[in-house]
């Protein structure tokens, strides 16, 4: 399994929280690619529910991991 903002990004209007069947589901009719479908198959907990996508992919970058000051637009 591997993650990439993109394939991440597929993820981002998914209904949260949500488990694994869900995310499945939603990723198929929204037209996401199949390595993001094939990822969320892979997560071995099955009947967990997922508050955000960090708790799919831990590493997903936050707005504290960019240096962008938004005080300054």
């Amino acid at each position: 399994m591997y993650w990439t903002l993109e394939l991440a990004s597929y993820l981002e209007d998914a209904p949260w929280p949500a488990t694994k069947d869900e995310l499945i589901d939603f990723a198929m009719r929204t037209g996401a690619p199949l390595e993001v479908v094939e990822n969320l198959q892979e997560i071995e907990e099955i009947g967990e529910v997922y508050e955000t996508i960090e708790d799919i992919w831990p590493d997903y970058p936050t707005k504290e991991d960019f240096f962008f000051n938004e005080d300054e637009y």
